[in-house]
This record gives C-alpha cells, structure tokens and sequence, in this order.
C-alpha cells in the first residue's frame, strides 16, 4: 500500500467538479425531454400522420415472387369459394448478348404484348447486357404461348401475384397485399388481421423496423401461439356479399350518399354473413386509388350518431330495469326544456298520454327523455355501457375504433337524454349491430367475427368458436322488446305496408343531423340508418344499412325500406327459412 496521501482538492476544485456534474445532469435532461417529446408528438401528436406514412411505404404493387396463404368465401353448404389467391404471372426479359432478329423478336412479342418500340430497342441495343426486362405481369397463358417460339435471347421468369377474383366484392374485409420495395405484408382486412396465418417464411422475413414502430402492424395481428400458416375461411357467404354490394351501389346512385354501409350477421353466433361499404376499391389494382382513405372499413374504423334506431336500446332498458311495462303511459309535451336545451318531438307535437309502445311507433324523443328520468341518469349509463356501447367489439379485423361517448359519463340529464336517442355519441356500425343484436337473440352480446376456419398447412383445422358473449338482459326483455318492434313493422313502418304476412320482422329506423366538423349540426345533412332481425322470436339474420347525406329524403323510412327488404326477401329464399307466421 502507498504511503502517499491523496490529493487534496481546493475549495474552486470542487465547485468546478460540482458545475461539471450538474452541467452533465442538466445536459441529459435536456437529452431525455427531447426525446420524450419526440415520442409523444409521434405517438399522440401525429399518430394519424405517421401511420399513414408507414402505409403508404405499402402502398406500392409487390415486385417480385412470394407465397402466401388463401382467403375463402364460404357458402350455405360450407364449400369455398375463392377470394384471395395467388396467381402466375410472367416478366419477360431478353439477353442482348444473344438476341439475334431484333426486329423479329420485337414483331411476335408485340403482337401479344404492349411494348414500347423505342424502349424495346434502346435495351436490345444494350450488347454487353445480359438481363433486360422488357415487360412484368404477363398472364400464364401468353407467357406460355411465347415460351413455345422459343426465341433465343428472350427469358421468362415466373412470379406470383395477390389476385381477388371477386374484384371489388368485400374489398374491405380483405384488404391487400402490400409491399415497400423488399417486404411483403398484409395491408387492411383479413390480409393484415391474419398476416401471421397467412405469410409464408416468416422466420427469414426481416421486418421494415420504420413500418413496425409507426404503422403497428403486428399489434393488428391475430395471436397464433402455434406460429403456424395456412388458409383463412371467412363467415362471409359471397352470394349474399355479392347481393348487399349490388343493393349498396343501387342505394347510394339513386340516393346521391356520400358514404353508404351494410350488415348481415347472425345475431347468435356474431358470424357476419356479409360486409360493405361505398366508396370502395378494386384490391386488383390497389395501387392506382387517389384517396387512401377508401383502403379504410368504415364499419369498423369510423364512428357515427345513429339516431333512432338506439331508442329500442333505451326502452329495453327501462323494461329490463322494471321502471316500466308495455302497458305503461307517460304525458307527452312534445317539448322539453332541459336546463336550456330544447328537446323537441320530430314533428314538435304534443301527443298527452301516450303509451310506451308510441316511443317506438312514432320515435318520440320526448318518450326517451321520460324513460331516461325514470331509470336516473347513473343506471341509464349502467346500462349502455353493459350494451358495449362506446367499446370496442373486439372483431378480428383491424383498427378497430372505441367511440365518442363523454355524455355517457356525464351527470346532466340532457347528455343521457340526447343518448337516449342516439345523438351526442358517436360508435361504430359494428358496436351497433352487436348491441342491438342482444334484442333478439335472448339477451346476450355476441362477438362479431368474420373468420369461420384456419386451415393449417399441416392439415389440421382451427374452428373458431366465440364465446356467447354477457347475458346483458333478462330473456323476458328480449321478448317484449322485440314484441314492440314488430309492433313497429306491423302498424308504423309505411303504415303497414311492409307487413310480411308469413314473417315476423321486428325492426326500427333512424335519423340523424350531422355533426359539422368543430361543433354543432348540419340542418340540411342527415345520416339514415335502419336495422331488422328475422324471424323475431328466433332470428336468424340481422341486417344493418346506413348511408350519409343522401339527398332528397329527410328520412330514413324513405331511403332505406325498400333495401332492406330485397336483403331479407333474399335471405329467405337463399337459406330456404321457413315461416313463423
């Protein structure tokens, strides 16, 4: 050991070190908030901006060969059908090296494929070349007829390529494959959903670290603890997908709507039957749409005010909770004011005793306010939130969307009242049809799913069975409640016009103003929706349509009858359902 002494530091010494330190602590700190800031502008700031920009990084046609997994539609007898495959496809590349007859070679490709003459000849002249592509994406069948003259110096590389051979029909659900220059990826829909079902070689797959980090790709994957691939068969029946896409396209020409959706599900099971939504996109060519923003299912991401077609939810609930019975009566004043927000009947008008069933028949905003009162505000929240309202469901599909729901946490009755009939929140079409489906099936919330079987590469099957779902109201409630919707079909609906004498159909619609964007309402913009399960006291199907701002109606009675009746009329005859009446 040494016998020298340590250095003794003077008193400037150790403030100097004292400044260093606190120089170093200051500095990092500085280092930390930047980064922490960085974080939060990408994550919370610009969320939406960044994600964007890591799709569009996919947004491009996949450039070379891949394998991937099949999607199927299904049918009645559980068959498949073909929704998302792989196809051959062809480049065609020439050798200058060894191209003798240019312009012969150029004549007979010509005559089967586009070709530029001036491009053709400006790579042919490339002599000490060995590899120029001349074409990509030529289908098998002229590939293969070419192959035949074999030409010397002419080569052709198989490829596969992302094919939908239904086109546009449940593009969506599908959505498509993607690549960013070197990985290949699932983008929207199923294809995103089950990317990790789908992919092929995942192990070897290097991942875009960009993609990963802003576009959280894996976090919209389904968990598959096996890790293993397959083939995807969805709930979906492409007969009825076929027939809801044409009822869409037929709605939306004559009624002028922005944006125009539909639903077919089972309201046991959740099994979604058929999907669909306007503005769409041909999956095929993908790459060629202008607005991304019609890559996105709206039934799934977007959130609306449904209007009317929430009050069925309001009364069960006050029927539930015993406050009243169908027998009950309220007075009608067809205006209330509550504390400085008007409440006003459709037609403003005072209807005096009036009858619970009335509420339903003639949509009375003033009935809603009476049931919310009667059941408090604190229960009547109670209540929607056990309908999933504002949460979401849950569907194997991507990006998903929770809802605008403030006013089911607020303990002013007007926000619960204006709740009560569906304006002042805002959910998805899909929480919607779930929550009305607990209606009619008995009371319970089912889990809407799009995806029936995953057939592994290995040959083994994954029969996706959900869960019931939450008893959510008594059986009893399911079947007063649908009582008095049928009630609404029978007497009120066109006034009875669209009875169906050997079914019992129980359904409601709904009007809604628009919101403006930053605040208030639109007065000359409305959304319409309608929604009907079938047969009522043991359905089958529930069917959801909702379109926005069409012109030329106020109501959705007006716009949406007709097409939800050729839906139900054709499931009937399709599933060969048998009468209830």
């Amino acid at each position: 050991m040494s016998d020298r002494e340590a250095p003794v530091l003077t008193e400037k010494q150790e403030l100097r070190s004292i400044f260093r330190a606190q120089l170093l602590s200051l500095l990092w700190l500085v280092i930390l908030f930047i980064a922490v800031s960085r974080v939060v502008q990408v994550q919370i700031f610009k969320h939406e901006y960044y994600t964007d920009l890591a799709d569009r990084q996919y947004i491009a046609k996949v450039p070379s060969s891949f394998d991937r997994g099949s999607i199927f539609f299904t049918t009645p007898s559980k068959e498949t059908i073909s929704a998302a495959k792989l196809s051959s496809v062809y480049r065609v590349a020439i050798d200058p090296t060894r191209l003798e007859d240019k312009e012969g070679v150029f004549e007979a490709l010509s005559e089967k494929i586009a070709l530029s003459r001036e491009t053709f000849f400006l790579k042919a002249n490339k002599e000490k070349d060995p590899y120029e592509e001349i074409a990509v994406g030529v289908p098998e069948a002229v590939a293969t007829d070419l192959q035949k003259k074999k030409f010397k110096g002419v080569m052709f590389v198989k490829d596969n390529k992302r094919s939908y051979p239904q086109g546009d029909i449940g593009a969506q659900v599908l959505g498509f494959v993607g690549s960013d220059g070197k990985n290949v990826r699932g983008q929207y829909g199923v294809e995103k959903y089950y990317d990790d079902v789908l992919s092929r070689g995942m192990e070897e797959r290097s991942i875009n670290f960009f993609a990963e980090l802003f576009a959280d790709i894996d976090a919209g994957s389904v968990s598959n603890v096996d890790a293993r691939v397959g083939d995807v068969v969805l709930t979906i029946d492409a007969e009825v997908q076929r027939l809801l896409h044409k009822t869409l396209v037929e709605t939306k020409a004559q009624w002028r709507s922005e944006i125009v959706g539909g639903i077919v599900m089972d309201p046991k099971t959740g099994a979604i039957v058929a999907m669909d939504s306007l503005p769409s996109f041909d999956p095929n060519d993908f790459s060629q749409v202008e607005n991304q923003a019609v890559y996105r299912n709206p039934l799934v991401s977007s959130v609306y005010e449904m209007g009317s077609i929430i009050k069925p939810i309001t009364v069960a609930s006050a029927l539930d909770a015993g406050v009243v019975t169908e027998e009950s009566t309220y007075y009608d004043t067809g205006f209330r004011d509550l504390n400085g927000y008007k409440v006003r009947n459709y037609d403003e008008k005072a209807r005096g005793t009036t009858k619970i069933q009335t509420i339903l028949d003639k949509s009375l905003n003033i009935g809603i306010v009476f049931l919310v009162e009667s059941l408090g505000t604190k229960r009547f929240q109670e209540y929607f939130k056990k309908f999933g309202i504002g949460e979401e469901t849950g569907i194997d599909l991507p990006s998903e969307a929770g809802g605008l729901v403030k006013n089911l946490r607020s303990n002013v009755l007007v926000d619960s009242a204006t709740a009560g009939f569906g304006q002042g929140i805002a959910i998805t079409p899909i929480q919607t049809i779930r929550a009305l489906s607990a209606l009619g099936n008995g009371g319970y919330l089912p889990a809407p799913h799009v995806v029936d079987r995953v057939l592994y590469k290995n040959g083994t099957v994954k029969q996706i069975i959900p869960d019931q779902g939450q008893m959510i109201l008594e059986k009893g409630t399911s079947e007063r409640i649908t009582r008095m919707l049928v009630h609404v079909v029978d007497t009120s609906l066109k006034d009875g016009a669209y009875k169906m004498p050997r079914y019992s159909v129980a359904a409601k619609t709904g009007t809604a103003q628009m919101v403006k964007p930053g605040a208030g309402y639109y007065d000359d913009r409305y959304l319409h929706s309608f929604f009907g399960y079938f047969p009522a006291y043991e359905p089958r199907y529930i069917v959801f349509l909702f379109h926005t701002y069409p012109k030329g109606a106020e109501y959705a009675s007006a716009t949406l009858t007709e097409p939800f009746y050729k839906i139900v009329k054709f499931l009937i005859s399709y599933y060969q359902i048998p009468p209830d009446r």
